[in-house]
């Protein structure tokens, strides 16, 4: 069974920058269940078969021009029948002034109204990515996450196989941080996975033999990031000279986090090689990638040779040799 997530009805408030016209218990016990958010329609005319009760109301420009259409008693009626079904809060957009009985009926069954300046669609929009953040499924993966020429790099391997001091070396190069040691991952939709630091560890990095440091202390706020989408997995092993490492990249392997498929690189790690250069590197080729551009393919068709699958590289290598 999935974790259940809530969010504060007090950090809506602060993060959307909302005015409380009313509200009968402190907002940090208001807690927010649904990613989802409902327009008041159908529940104005009486119609609540398929009303959630644990998402937040909106009303606007065309519900109140609905409920001017009426009596101050049938829109208290209309507004009472609301109500009973105990939404967590209503927020009116536009800076529309509420009518009196909306603001006594909430009064008398202890539903918050909020309000907002915003358009209502564009609220909407920004209400529904916030929530889709706080209440995304969510996991925590040991690895270190960074963000490199825009692409999210997510850095796993056995422990000391050296994904800190990569991230360093890939710091001094002009690169952010985003976590080191525990990300905690997102899954904000069906695509796509952000990643982040828990906020007590957020901005250091473990060096062996040297101990904590503040990344942020000592490379500057430039040198830092608080989420990023994960773009591609890189896995740092122990270069095994039993094993074949792909010399190709014709096809991207990949992994599941949360269900959403990710590229996934593995590299050989030994002495002399340059990880935070390769990793540079591998986060370029995954963006050409991303735009249709496939290194590996353009140079089989310089060599005449047509892309059949696991002869590929033998084929490649015999051409070499000729």
């Amino acid at each position: 069974m999935k974790n259940k997530f809530t969010v504060s009805l007090a950090n809506i408030i602060k993060e959307l920058s909302l005015q409380i016209m009313f509200m009968p218990d402190d907002p940090n016990n208001i807690l927010i269940s649904s990613k989802d958010v409902n327009r008041l329609g159908l529940e104005l005319t009486g119609f609540f078969e398929h009303f959630d009760s644990t998402r937040l109301l909106i009303m606007g420009n065309t519900e109140f021009s609905f409920l001017s259409k009426f009596t101050k008693e049938e829109r208290h009626t209309i507004m009472k029948n609301v109500f009973l079904h105990n939404p967590p809060a209503i927020i009116v957009t536009r800076n529309r002034e509420p009518y009196p009985e909306i603001m006594k009926t909430a009064k008398k069954n202890n539903v918050p109204i909020l309000r907002t300046s915003e358009p209502t669609s564009s609220f909407i929009a920004s209400l529904v990515s916030y929530m889709n953040v706080q209440l995304a499924q969510r996991i925590v993966r040991h690895g270190v996450l960074m963000e490199v020429y825009g692409q999210g790099v997510f850095i796993v391997g056995d422990s000391g196989v050296g994904k800190s001091e990569t991230a360093i070396e890939l710091i001094k190069r002009g690169h952010r941080l985003v976590a080191d040691d525990a990300v905690q991952i997102r899954k904000v939709n069906e695509h796509c996975i952000i990643g982040s630091s828990p906020k007590n560890i957020r901005h250091f990095i473990e060096l062996r033999g040297i101990g904590i440091i503040n990344a942020r202390s000592i490379f500057g706020m430039g040198s830092v990031k608080m989420t990023k989408d994960i773009d591609i997995v890189i896995n740092l092993e122990i270069w095994d000279n039993s094993k074949v490492y792909d010399r190709m990249g014709m096809d991207n392997e990949y992994t599941k986090i949360l269900d959403v498929d990710i590229p996934i690189v593995t590299i050989p790690v030994k002495p002399g090689r340059n990880l935070a250069v390769i990793i540079e590197v591998a986060a370029m080729n995954n963006r050409q990638k991303k735009m249709g551009y496939n290194a590996a393919k353009e140079l089989l068709e310089n060599l005449g040779l047509d892309y059949s699958g696991d002869d590929t590289t033998s084929s490649y290598q015999t051409t070499l040799e000729i």
